[in-house]
């Protein structure tokens, strides 16, 4: 049996889009050009967004309320913190699983993006393993992932879907090892050395955001002790991304743990082009703040309720 995404995540990803055209075109006066530029597809394909926007009444001199609030809601993401793009899943929270809903909208949106044989250097995490399999069941043709860290298991495919068309290309050690010694032998095996090689050239890199919740994947995975976490929160961790911690404004803490990681680092990430950010919930509030605050992302995903809570946090300096 063919497996795709959601017919419904599919439908509600295409309207998304559908109002971003709408939006730019009547609201933003951009040319379609821009719009095609923007949104990452072909003019033509603009042109039919826009036409089937009329037929179907999500042009009416207005762009629906809703759908016009969410629109507003990404431009401010976008102003505030200096993205080139954001990309809200309505109600995403309310669900009992956002993570596998904004993962869903994560691929899709990845897939609208990338070019065939694209690489896409990929982080560690629940919700990017989650991206992984979406991305490797719903490609047409087999898109290349690179893994931005150690921790071989969480960028394995879900057999379950009976479909994974992907090349993985992975870093062969854990994520965190014993001592800084290892640490650097293993970083200069020309197995691991090749791989951190390609994170530059590929042309997008998609990472979660870890929180300091007890159910942060880093804690549940057994990779991390409560003791670890809790010394992390005393120097004043909020938060993670590809598991180098951060403070509120997005500063490495400084951590035993460092030396023993590996993992791309967080200058190294500033520094690559379209990073998109993938987190919601009201647990990441903090860790997505640190993480826009720090400059790391270009694009930020994330679900309606969150994002307010982002805008608010910053106007008050929470």
């Amino acid at each position: 049996m063919e497996h795709i995404l959601d017919r419904r995540d599919r439908a509600g990803y295409d309207r998304a889009l559908m109002v971003k055209a709408v939006w730019y075109y009547y609201i933003e006066n951009y040319t379609q050009q821009q719009i095609s530029q923007l949104l990452g597809v072909s003019r033509s394909k603009v042109i039919s967004l826009l036409d089937n926007a009329r037929q179907t009444g999500v042009i009416q001199f207005s762009v629906c309320q809703d759908d016009s609030g969410r629109m507003q809601v990404e431009r401010a993401l976008i102003s505030r913190f200096g993205l080139q793009d954001a990309f809200i899943v309505p109600g995403a929270s309310s669900l009992p699983s956002p993570n596998e809903s904004i993962a869903q909208a994560a691929a899709m949106y990845i897939l609208r993006r990338a070019e065939e044989n694209a690489f896409v250097n990929m982080g560690y995490g629940d919700t990017t393993s989650r991206i992984l399999n979406h991305l490797a069941t719903a490609a047409q043709s087999p898109i290349n992932l690179v893994s931005l860290s150690g921790g071989v298991n969480c960028y394995l495919p879900n057999m379950d879907s009976g479909i994974f068309n992907a090349r993985l290309y992975l870093v062969p050690s854990p994520l965190l090892v014993s001592t800084r010694a290892v640490r650097d032998a293993l970083r200069r095996e020309p197995d691991v050395d090749e791989i951190f090689r390609m994170v530059p050239l590929s042309s997008m890199t998609v990472v979660g955001i870890g929180s300091m919740e007890d159910d942060a994947t880093i804690l549940s995975n057994g990779i991390l002790s409560k003791n670890d976490f809790t010394v992390l929160k005393l120097q004043g961790a909020v938060g993670d991304l590809l598991s180098h911690f951060m403070d509120k404004n997005g500063e490495p803490i400084s951590a035993d743990l460092e030396e023993r990681l590996m993992s791309f680092s967080l200058d190294g990430l500033r520094q690559l082009d379209n990073v998109i950010g993938v987190a919601g919930g009201p647990g990441k509030t903090d860790a997505i703040l640190a993480a826009l605050r720090g400059r790391y992302l270009d694009v930020l995903i994330t679900d309606e309720d969150t994002a307010l809570r982002l805008l608010q946090a910053e106007q008050t300096g929470a």
